[in-house]
This record gives C-alpha cells, sequence and structure tokens, in this order.
C-alpha cells in the first residue's frame, strides 16, 4: 500500500510518544544500549517511524556524531540522495581523512559534479564510505538514523550496506526501519551490520487503539466505537486514528450493524487497484464485504456466479489474501473491506443487502440483512429483528443483540407494541451485558429524552446507574428523579432500592444501610412478583451479610438459593451463585467454592456476560491464591485484569488481585503498581468498600518487597476504613495476619497482639479457621520478640500442619518460612538455660514455595539460606543476661540496645530493624536518658556488668 503524506494531524499531537510499544522499545534500547544496531520493520502506518524517532531522541545523546536520512517513493530514482543527506553536512570534516582517489568520488557523488556513478567509481566510492564513517567514528560513537529503507535510491543503499558489513568493532551504529509485509526485511538485515537487532511491529491491541486515540484527543469515542475502529483498523495505529479523526468530525455516526466510514485518506489506499478490477468483479467484492462471514457459496447463493475467478483476480491484486484455508474469502486487511463498502452508492449497498437476506443461512445474518436492505420502518421487519436479537442472546452474543435490538427499534412504528423505546432499552440491557456501557448509557439517555411511561423511565434510569459500574457517586443525581418516576409501583420501587443499596455499600461505605435497603429491595420486589429483583436484592443481602459477620448471612444466602430460580441471577456476578461462593470461600470450603466459581465462570462466558467473566475470572483466581496454586493464580489475574481494562469495566477490583497475585507469584514492583493503581481507581470512583482491599493488597505488596514500616501504614488506613464501613469478618480482607507481622517487624508486637486479640474474637464466633491459623503465626512471631522461643516455635509447627490441612498452600508455606528464619535466630542468638533448639533448615519453606510456584517469597527463602545465620534478625527483644537492665524501655528501645549490645553498628541496626539509620540515632538518645547513661559503649558495659554478675 502506499501511504499518502497528506494526512491531516489529530489534535494534541505528540507523535513521538510510543504507546502500546514498550516491550519493543525497551529491547531496542536494550541493543542501541550495548552498542548494537536495530532494524524496525512492518506494513504500512504501523508506527515505525514514531518508534525510530523516539528511539533516536533517547540515544542521539551518546553519539557525538548522529546522521540521518528519510527517503521518500518520489525522490527514489536520484542517485546517491540518501548519501548526501547523511554526509553533506560533514563531508568537509572527514575529507581530509580520505585518500585522493576516495575523496574526489565521494565529492562527485554528493555534489553531483563530475557525474559520478557506481558503474566507474564503484570501489572507491565503497571505500568512500567506509573510510568516511571510521573517520567519524575515530572522534567518538556515530549514530547513523536512516527511515523509510524501501525508498532509499538503489546506489545509497549498496554504499551503505557495504560499509555497515564491514564496520567491525568502529563504534558507529544503525537505527533504522524499513516498511515490509512479510519476510521482506531479510534482504535490508543482510545489508547491515552483523549484530543488528530486526524488531517487528505488529498491530495494537484494542485497549492500545484506545490509549492512542485518548492520547490524540478523541475522547469522546464510545467504547463500541473503538471497538469498530480497532477491528476494521486492523490495529493498525496509523488507520485507527485516521478512522478516529474521521468519526470524531463527522455530525452522524454509522447506523447499526453498517462498516464504519471509511475517509478519502484512507480509501486512496486500496481505490488504486481496485479500479484494475473489473466491474462484476468488485461488484462481487462489494457482496462480500457486506457479508460477516463471507463464502464461495454465499456468493454464489447471492448472485455471484462467477465467484471463483472474481476473487482468484482480486486476490491477484493483493485485495485478498490467499494464505488461508477453507472456504472463507478474507480481504488482506479490514480496511480494504470497509472502503469498498464506503465507496459503494447507498442504492448499490441496499441491493447487495438484499440479495444476502435470502442468501445468507444463518437467521442472525438473514434478519441484518433485511434491515439494512430496508428503508423506513416496516412492522415485519422489526418483529423479524427482535427475534434474531434474542437469538443471539440466548447464544451468548449479547453484543450482537444490542445492534440487532437499535436495529429493530429503528424499523418498528412508533404505535405498534412493544414501541421503539421499549426495543431501545432491551438493547441498551443487552450493551451493559456485552461489557458496552457507554453505548448502553447513550441508548438510555436518548429514550429519558421522551418517554412518559414511568415503567420505560425507571428502566432507563436503571441502565444509567448500572453503566456508572464502580462510580455512582457520579450519578448521585438520578435517583431522586427514578423514585419519583417509580411513584407507589412496587415493582419500580424496588428496581431503585436495590440500586441504592449498592449506593450505600459504594459511596457511603455504609454496611447497615446497604443491608437494608437490599432487604426492603426484596420485600417491594416479592411484593410486584418481581422474582428475579427479588432474588438480585436477596442475593446482595447475603453477600453484605457475610462481609459484615451478620449472623443472618446463611439464612439469607438459602433464602437468595430457594426455587424457583432466574437463569440470568443465578449466574450473575452480584447473583445467588455469587452469594454462595462468597460464602463457601470465606467458610474455608475451597474445593467447593473452586467448583462453584468454575462452573459459573462457564455459563457466563457461554452467555457472553463480560462484566460477569471479568469478575468470575477474578474470583477464580483468589481461589487458586489462597490455595497455593499460585502459578495459575497469576495466569487468570492477569486475564481477569486484561478483560477488564478492554471493557472498561471492573479495573480496580482487577488490578487490587492481580496485585496480590504479582506479589506472590510475578513481578513485585508490578504488585506495588497495581494495588496504587486500584486504590485511585477506588479513589477517583468514592468506593469504599474496594479502597479498603486494595489498600490490603498495598499492605501485602509491601511486606513482600520488604518493607514492613510502608505495609503498616497501609494496612492501618485499611482497619480504620474496615472499622468504619462496619465490616466484622476477618476473612474478608485477610489483611490482620499481614498487619501483625509487619508490626513485629518494626517493633510494635503490643500493638501487633491487639490487633491479633480483636479479629481472633470475630474469628472465633464464625469459625474462621484459616484466619485462626494466620492470626496464630502471627502471635508465634510476638512471642519471639518477647523471647519466648520454644513456644512460639511450637506455635508455628502446629499452625504449619493446621494450614495444611485446611488446603492454604501459600500460607503454609509462610508458616515453614517463619519456621525456619526463627530457629536461624535461634541458632545466631543462643541462649543459656533453654531447651536446645532444632538447627536452622529452609529446605521445607524452599519447597513449599516452589510448589506453589511462589517465585518472590521463594527469592527470599534462598536470600535467607544464603546469608546465614549471621545476617537474621533477632527475634528477641534482648539476651536474657541483660532482660533486666533493658527493663522499663519501650518494645523498639529494648531492640535497638539489645542490638548495641550485640556490637551492631547504627547502619546494622537499622538494615536488621527495617528503620532509617535517623531512627536508630533517636532511639538510642530516649535509651541514654532512660537507662541513666551517656552512650553505646555504656550500653555495651551495662551489658558485661550483667555477665559478670
Amino acid at each position: 500500500m502506499t501511504v499518502p503524506r497528506d494526512f491531516h494531524e489529530p489534535p494534541r499531537s505528540r507523535p513521538d510518544v510510543v504507546i502500546g510499544r514498550e516491550d519493543l522499545f525497551t529491547s531496542a534500547r536494550d541493543q542501541l544500549g550495548r552498542g548494537g544496531s536495530v532494524l524496525l520493520h512492518g506494513p504500512a502506518g504501523i508506527g515505525k517511524s514514531t518508534v525510530l524517532r523516539a528511539l533516536a531522541a533517547e540515544d542521539a545523546g551518546a553519539a557525538r556524531t548522529v546522521l540521518r536520512c528519510s527517503a521518500t517513493e518520489s525522490e527514489s530514482h536520484l542517485p546517491f540522495l540518501a548519501l548526501a543527506d547523511l554526509f553533506g553536512l560533514v563531508l568537509d570534516d572527514v575529507s581530509g581523512a580520505l585518500p585522493a582517489a576516495q575523496r574526489t568520488a565521494l565529492e562527485s557523488a554528493l555534489t553531483g559534479r563530475g557525474e559520478s556513478t557506481l558503474q566507474r567509481d564503484g570501489l572507491a566510492l565503497r571505500l568512500a564510505v567506509l573510510s568516511a564513517l571510521r573517520a567519524l567514528a575515530a572522534r567518538g560513537p556515530v549514530l547513523v538514523v536512516a527511515d523509510d529503507l524501501q525508498w532509499l535510491d538503489s546506489a545509497s543503499a549498496e554504499l551503505l550496506g557495504f560499509a555497515a558489513r564491514r564496520l567491525g568493532d568502529t563504534p558507529v551504529q544503525m537505527l533504522c526501519a524499513v516498511r515490509t509485509e512479510g519476510q521482506e526485511y531479510d534482504r535490508h538485515l543482510r545489508a547491515s551490520p552483523p549484530d543488528t537487532l530486526a524488531v517487528r511491529l505488529g498491530p495494537l491491541s484494542r485497549t492500545q487503539v484506545s490509549a492512542l486515540l485518548d492520547h490524540r484527543g478523541y475522547t469522546s469515542l464510545s467504547r463500541s466505537t473503538i471497538r469498530d475502529i480497532h477491528r476494521t483498523s486492523g490495529g493498525n495505529p496509523l488507520f485507527a486514528l485516521e478512522l478516529g479523526r474521521a468519526l470524531a468530525e463527522s455530525p452522524t455516526r454509522p447506523r447499526p450493524g453498517e462498516p464504519l466510514p471509511v475517509p478519502t485518506s484512507l480509501r486512496a489506499l486500496v481505490l488504486s487497484r481496485l479500479e484494475m478490477l473489473s466491474d462484476e468483479a468488485r461488484r462481487t467484492l462489494l457482496v462480500a464485504s457486506a457479508g460477516a462471514r463471507p463464502t464461495l457459496a454465499l456468493l454464489h447463493a447471492a448472485g455471484r456466479e462467477h465467484a471463483e475467478a472474481e476473487t482468484a483476480q482480486a486476490a491477484a491484486l493483493g485485495l485478498l489474501a490467499t494464505e488461508g484455508e477453507g472456504p472463507a474469502v478474507r480481504f488482506a486487511h479490514p480496511l480494504i473491506s470497509a472502503a469498498l463498502y464506503a465507496e459503494a452508492p447507498a442504492q448499490e449497498r441496499r441491493a447487495v443487502h438484499a440479495a444476502l437476506s435470502t442468501a445468507a443461512s444463518d437467521p442472525i445474518e438473514r434478519a441484518r440483512h433485511l434491515a439494512l436492505a430496508t428503508t423506513g420502518t416496516d412492522p415485519e421487519v422489526a418483529a423479524r429483528l427482535a427475534e434474531a436479537a434474542a437469538l443471539a442472546r440466548d447464544r451468548g452474543a449479547p453484543s450482537v443483540a444490542a445492534s440487532l435490538g437499535l436495529l429493530a427499534a429503528r424499523h418498528t412504528p412508533a404505535d405498534s407494541a412493544p414501541g421503539p423505546d421499549e426495543r431501545r432499552l432491551q438493547a441498551a440491557e443487552d450493551a451493559i451485558t456485552a461489557g458496552e456501557a457507554d453505548l448502553a448509557r447513550d441508548i438510555a439517555r436518548d429514550v429519558l429524552t421522551r418517554a412518559t411511561v414511568p415503567a420505560e423511565r425507571v428502566r432507563a434510569w436503571m441502565v444509567v446507574i448500572e453503566a456508572a459500574g464502580q462510580a455512582l457517586g457520579d450519578v448521585d443525581a438520578v435517583f431522586p428523579q427514578a423514585l419519583a418516576d417509580a411513584g407507589d409501583d412496587p415493582r419500580l420501587l424496588a428496581l431503585v432500592h436495590y440500586q441504592l443499596a449498592w449506593r450505600g455499600l459504594v459511596v457511603e461505605g455504609d454496611f447497615a444501610e446497604a443491608r437494608q435497603e437490599a432487604a426492603h429491595a426484596a420485600e417491594l420486589a416479592a411484593r410486584g412478583q418481581d422474582r428475579r429483583t427479588e432474588l438480585m436484592a436477596l442475593s446482595f443481602q447475603a453477600s453484605t451479610e457475610t462481609l459484615m459477620g451478620h449472623p443472618d448471612a446463611p439464612a439469607t444466602v438459602k433464602r437468595a438459593l430457594k426455587e424457583p430460580q432466574d437463569p440470568y441471577v443465578a449466574c450473575h456476578h452480584n447473583g445467588a451463585g455469587s452469594a454462595r461462593f462468597r460464602w463457601l470461600i470465606m467458610s474455608d470450603q475451597l474445593p467447593e467454592a473452586r467448583a462453584t466459581i468454575t462452573a459459573l465462570l462457564r455459563e457466563v462466558r457461554r452467555r457472553g456476560m463480560v462484566e460477569s467473566e471479568v469478575h468470575f475470572l477474578r474470583f477464580l483466581a483468589d481461589t487458586e491464591l489462597r490455595s497455593g496454586h499460585c502459578g495459575r493464580a497469576l495466569d487468570l489475574a492477569r486475564e481477569s485484569l486484561r478483560l477488564a481494562r478492554d471493557a472498561g469495566i471492573g479495573e480496580g477490583a482487577s488490578a487490587m488481585l492481580a496485585s496480590l497475585a504479582e506479589a506472590s507469584a510475578g513481578d513485585v514492583d508490578r504488585a506495588l503498581a497495581l494495588a496504587r493503581e486500584a486504590a485511585d481507581h477506588a479513589e477517583v470512583d468514592g468506593d469504599q468498600m474496594y479502597l479498603s482491599r486494595a489498600l490490603a493488597a498495598l499492605g501485602y505488596a509491601q511486606s513482600v518487597a520488604g518493607d514492613p514500616a510502608a505495609a503498616v501504614r497501609s494496612l492501618r488506613r485499611v482497619r480504620e476504613l474496615e472499622q468504619g464501613l462496619g465490616i466484622n469478618d476477618p476473612a474478608r480482607g485477610r489483611w490482620h495476619g499481614d498487619l501483625a507481622e509487619a508490626l513485629v517487624r518494626v517493633g510494635e508486637p503490643g500493638e501487633a497482639q491487639d490487633v491479633i486479640d480483636t479479629a481472633r474474637v470475630h474469628a472465633l464466633r464464625l469459625g474462621r479457621e484459616s484466619v485462626l491459623a494466620v492470626l496464630d503465626r502471627a502471635e508465634a512471631l510476638v512471642r519471639a520478640a518477647r523471647g519466648e522461643h520454644e513456644a512460639a516455635l511450637v506455635r508455628l509447627t502446629s499452625v504449619q500442619d493446621r494450614l495444611g490441612r485446611l488446603g492454604y498452600g501459600l500460607e503454609e508455606a509462610r508458616a515453614a518460612f517463619a519456621l525456619a528464619r526463627l530457629r536461624a535466630q535461634a541458632a545466631a542468638f543462643p541462649r543459656t538455660g533453654g531447651t536446645p533448639l532444632p538447627g536452622p533448615s529452609y529446605d521445607e519453606a524452599a519447597r513449599l514455595f516452589r510448589r506453589c510456584r511462589a517465585l518472590p517469597w521463594l527469592r527470599q527463602v534462598d536470600a535467607a539460606a544464603a546469608a546465614g545465620p549471621a545476617a537474621v534478625e533477632p527475634a528477641s527483644v534482648a539476651p536474657p543476661v541483660a532482660l533486666d537492665a533493658l527493663e522499663g524501655l519501650a518494645s523498639m528501645e529494648r531492640q535497638v540496645a539489645s542490638l548495641v549490645m550485640e556490637g551492631a553498628t547504627n547502619r546494622e541496626i537499622a538494615a536488621r530493624l527495617f528503620i532509617s539509620v535517623k531512627t536508630v540515632e533517636a532511639t538510642l538518645t530516649r535509651v541514654y536518658r532512660k537507662l541513666g547513661i551517656r552512650s553505646r559503649v555504656d550500653i555495651v558495659r551495662l551489658a558485661a556488668g550483667r555477665r559478670t554478675t
């Protein structure tokens, strides 16, 4: 394809900002940093020039000389033009270093005087370019930046290739970009330095296309439109930007079911080759462009008798793909199909759709083509489209159902029953199911501009609220209007109060209010005989009571699961099945929880319920993480996050779980970033419930990263938030053990014991066995910090066994690690008069973490084992011989003083206790004052005196 150079520059453009190429960019940058060369390659518009400019901007600072050229197709016939671009400004600097014959040949080629040619001066010119590069490199590193190598004049290309192959260790790097469609880059790679890294730029994902459009200022495009842009552009950034610009500037959007309008700038890419087709072949391709899954059989059925010959002609011109197998007729690029359709007159398009409305075998496709072939309202066409939408819904394609529903509304007469707005609302609800919240919101807002029937208005308000997701604070003004429209109708009031229950939880952070609203909604729905809303409200009430540790939770779960059930509610992420899952996982029934959530995930995938799929992937990841299948959990969490970002729903919750999984099995730095991202989402949405979850994930990641002080800060905030929310069940966030252990590490065992005691009361009341075991693990560390080593060892041994029996593999491994560290501490700081303790061994902890694929934890074990006993921080507050001398000091003061007694420097104390040197100095000042001494020498003397007493 020939890409014209007259594209409009989008607003707010910064073309050298690399989006969606982070890994490729890093790889290329590292290669340049090592002194190597890079060849970027890929199809037209894929972003090679953008990446090249960004890399050149970063690497140019390391080079003393930067030589640049950028060829164009119109100038590719001019010999030595690229050579003149590269060496024109430095010729005077290097000419003196060249032999006379080489200098004469190079000057002649660059200036055009003397009519130098490769045939006549070939060897001299080749050696001159090589010598010039070496002369420049003798003064410092040289970077050659060449864009659009495919348009380089043949003479310059030959000379550069000759030099590149012979540079050897000369500090000359090449950063080049070339347009390729397949493996054509090989010949350019052979003409590059031997150490050249070939980097292929492929299409962007939908999320990356969305980020690119947003960066360039096209923020008003809906996610469904971005999905269509991604599909039509094939992920090509240049094509996506041009489509986005055309749509942003267009006063009207395409009709449902129609391809995107293709701007003239992009049509030019394919129209030149279309002109080489016969008229009949072009009509055949138009039929193929209008079909969803065109085949030769479909083209024949639509009246294209010579489809084989005509598609072969198109394939020869590169318009159709030739490497595919099977009967499908596939365009070489989606843009070709879109441009062909956009170019056709409206009457010709309708004729094609009319032919396909009888030729297509699938009833959904037949209905879609019938709609696009029909103008004006037609009740029969509308009815067929509504039936097709219902069929798509049953097949698990709610996005298709939404598109067909909008077509049905378009062809529905105003006085029909059901009316056009009722069909639009059904389409909006299908869009919600498909995860297309922005489309659903737009439809509902449109209906509200004219609807007068209370049921339709309340239904539209519900769509607006659902489309807001967790950001319910953004639609606060909707609730009074919805209540006013509902009047005294219990069915309509039930819908509103169900959403008010969510508002109470998310916006107000009040579990008691949320539970009360949910119970009221269930009562209203039962009175109005709306079983679906009743079940949703009961499920919400059950989940809320479970998280609160409310005694009625088991009974409410049973009520939510009572027959008759609604299939939609049964598998919804806020439905009865989800409520049962929460109860199972918080009750330590991990196998049953896994089976439940796996079945739910399978069903929502069958139904195309995208938002539920996002959440159920996260739930399954959480289950696997608790079970110690950390690698599997990481894969699921990443999948959930990718889907959440693609659909724009549940991003904060998925980032939170992904953080936990990354900290357990992946990249700890990424875990920290994801936890902060999740907290930011919750802060922006005003979601207090998920803010506490995000901060708990952050605290866990900080603990794994070796920053207990930061973990304490994060987890203390979690404790404050959950106390305010009224969450009493410690199995909800499972952060209490992490906070207690972090408090021990920063020298606050008293506060750690308070956290343990408070959580234990609720865990005992609710029978949360795994939580009790984790709390006992933390308490063992508290005891060790107080010098009760034997009791701590016994407790940890018991905890490890209990967690193993409960199936909590990761927590079992953490208990084994704590046990090994405690034994290592005992070896490093032996005590007199006590029972001999087993020798330190990290083998069991390493084995358990390896089984879990908990790589960050395994690295900690390896580091601890390699460091040996001497590097282990003491678990006791002070050596027994000096305990009475340090009586009356605070916990941190005792730990610092005890380490001084062992001869540790202030820096060593800071490292062992994970505090700053300044904190050590301030603590010692308090110790001196309390003990009536003046320096650390007095502490050592004090210890020595006690030993001799």
